[in-house]
């Protein structure tokens, strides 16, 4: 009951910032809401839209469940999710001629090795230096959003050398589509991961350490669990999440690596992994809220006026919400 109480007072609240960043921008809440909806799930199109938002941020909402279950503040998702769109494709644009079911989970292997990669610098740092991964992290973001930057306009860019974009991936390196609709194999495997993430942290030996770790690291160390090690893994792991939801996304919608693709998935994970109050499947309706929301906004500029931008102003709220509900539940 207390969890529907602050599930309720998270979305009324951010009900309420979408009217007034409405009201602000001087539209008819009514109008905007209709539109947002109709964008969303007004339709079987809306609905494959929505569906396609959300399969990034199921992802990377994982990766933040799985990090913040262990105490880990991983704030690096969006760097890790941008290496594994580079990683991936990196390996795409090459693999013309190879079949399908090499070159699927190659790419994705190759993603989540690059975003584990990344998460793992973090954890060194904060094992072998001390380093907050808070703050580790954060900076890894721009780094990697600068190494994107620089493949796409250096070794990567497009055979033409127009913009700032690599070759699109081989054919056998996209991820299936369901025939006729925006629906991507991608979208099965976040609901897949979702389960095995579940599992992990609820039904294992190994989840119940980890847990143990984010819970009191003191204890869990007096225990036997080796702390260090258990953070260092818990980055890579979290990492590798993040990575391959930048895999699926380049292998998926996008189908090359753009300077500015997806920009923001990873800060919206932590919005995810909030809202579902770090359950690995409640991340599913979760993330669905906010494809929704992305998916409706270009709806709503078109038919009321507003700016899609103002999106992010929920988001903020839904962060903050989530934060007061749950800290209301702790007193």
């Amino acid at each position: 009951m207390t969890q529907i109480r602050s599930l309720a007072f998270v979305l009324g609240a951010s009900l309420a910032a979408l009217v007034a960043a409405v009201l602000i921008a001087g539209a008819n809440p009514i109008t905007a809401l209709s539109a947002l909806v109709r964008g969303s799930v007004g339709d079987g199109y809306a609905l494959a839209t929505t569906w396609v938002r959300a399969t990034p941020l199921v992802v990377t909402g994982l990766a933040v469940v799985v990090a913040f279950r262990v105490g880990v503040l991983n704030i690096g998702a969006e760097g890790q999710f941008w290496m594994g769109s580079l990683g991936a494709a990196a390996v795409g644009v090459h693999l013309g001629g190879v079949s399908g079911w090499i070159a699927v989970p190659l790419c994705l292997l190759t993603g989540a090795l690059a975003g584990g990669g990344w998460g793992g610098i973090a954890g060194l740092l904060r094992v072998g230096r001390g380093v907050p991964e808070v703050l580790s992290t954060i900076l890894l973001n721009f780094v990697a959003l600068a190494l994107v930057g620089w493949a796409v306009n250096g070794p990567m860019q497009e055979a033409a050398r127009r913009y700032p974009q690599s070759d699109p991936l081989a054919l056998a390196a996209r991820l299936p589509r369901l025939p006729g609709t925006q629906l991507h194999l991608g979208i099965l495997l976040a609901l897949l991961l979702a389960g095995l993430v579940w599992l992990l942290l609820f039904r294992t030996a190994l989840g119940l350490r980890l847990r143990a770790v984010g819970l009191n690291p003191t204890a869990a160390k007096s225990a036997g669990v080796p702390v260090g090690r258990s953070l260092v893994g818990t980055l890579v792991a979290s990492g590798a999440l993040a990575g391959l939801a930048g895999a699926v996304e380049v292998m998926g919608p996008l189908g090359r690596l753009y300077a500015d693709g997806s920009t923001g998935v990873g800060y919206t994970a932590i919005a995810v992994a909030l809202l579902a109050r770090l359950d690995p499947l409640a991340a599913i309706p979760a993330a669905l809220f906010f494809g929704g929301l992305d998916a409706g906004a270009g709806a709503m500029q078109r038919e009321a006026g507003v700016p899609a931008v103002l999106v992010s102003v929920v988001q903020a709220v839904v962060i903050v919400a989530a934060l007061i509900a749950a800290k209301r539940k702790s007193d």
